[in-house]
């Protein structure tokens, strides 16, 4: 079954991992994904590095998310060094391990990079390239509730969204996005520019000081008062912080499906043991 077709019966309930580096073992992801499924979740996203340095792995895990029968993978994808000649041979790899859902995006420049260095400079292209070429693939795009951090503007941002969608884009899963009230006039802005896809919504839990400053900073993403009381008040004593972290982020999972999504999908950062302990005070599973 197609993500999109879960969406349309339910709201979906996923992961995103990301693979070891190239000089790590599979074993504890491998681990870490046999916990993950006795959430019964619809499908699992499985990352790489920035430039693909270890797209190799990202295969590996997906084929066995496939190969174990128990969630749908879906494979991120960038432009970033990335021919034609190699995405299609690639995207027909993904297809004869029978994986045939992708996430299709520009991707981060790497250090020192002014451009993707490959044949398509935006991930609408990628998204037509994929649909025109390889219409098996179900096609997830990204989408910013709080902007791009590149782009001009609110309008450029969502325009640009659009192009994916009219390129053939099937569904939105959302960039790091905390303040639930921002996603939701975000989501009347796309829904007047004429982009109906489903939206899929990524929660990043809160466990640690500086990674949860930090992916804020680097997402061009807002860090709400209530947050920012957290990060005050416990930022200097870790095992309060990820208690009350993983409160926060509890509520936050509650205020998005209150305000009305498609799917929630959870970034996992390979940690079980305290994604697990939020899903059940959540009471998602």
């Amino acid at each position: 079954m197609k993500v999109t077709e879960i969406m349309k019966k339910k709201m979906s309930f996923s992961f995103e991992v990301f693979p070891p580096k190239s000089e790590q073992p599979l074993e504890p992801l491998l681990d870490t994904l046999e916990h993950l499924y006795k959430f019964n979740p619809d499908f699992v996203s499985c990352t790489y590095g920035a430039g693909g340095s270890n797209a190799g792995r990202n295969m590996e895990i997906c084929k066995a998310i496939k190969d174990s029968g128990k969630s749908i993978p879906v494979t991120h994808y960038t432009c970033i060094g990335n021919t034609k000649e190699k995405i299609r041979e690639e995207l027909e790899t993904y297809l004869a391990m029978g994986v045939d859902h992708i996430l299709a995006l520009r991707g981060d420049f790497p250090k020192g990079w002014e451009g993707t260095r490959g044949d398509f400079n935006y991930a609408n292209e990628l998204v037509a390239y994929i649909k025109n070429n390889f219409p098996e693939f179900t096609i997830a795009v990204a989408g910013n509730p709080e902007k791009h951090f590149e782009a001009a503007s609110f309008d450029a941002d969502i325009t640009h969204l659009r192009m994916k969608q009219d390129a053939g884009g099937d569904y939105i899963m959302t960039q790091l996005c905390h303040d639930v009230d921002q996603y939701s006039w975000w989501v009347e802005r796309i829904r007047k520019a004429g982009i109906t896809m489903p939206i899929d919504v990524g929660i990043m839990p809160v466990l640690s000081k500086d990674p949860t400053i930090r992916m804020a900073v680097s997402n061009g993403s807002a860090v709400p008062r209530d947050l920012a009381e957290i990060i005050g008040r416990y930022g200097d004593n870790p095992d309060d912080f990820k208690k009350a972290g993983k409160e926060y982020t509890v509520k936050q999972i509650h205020k998005y499906i209150n305000a009305g999504i498609d799917g929630l999908h959870i970034y996992s950062l390979n940690r079980w043991k305290d994604v697990s302990d939020i899903i059940q005070a959540a009471g998602l599973r």
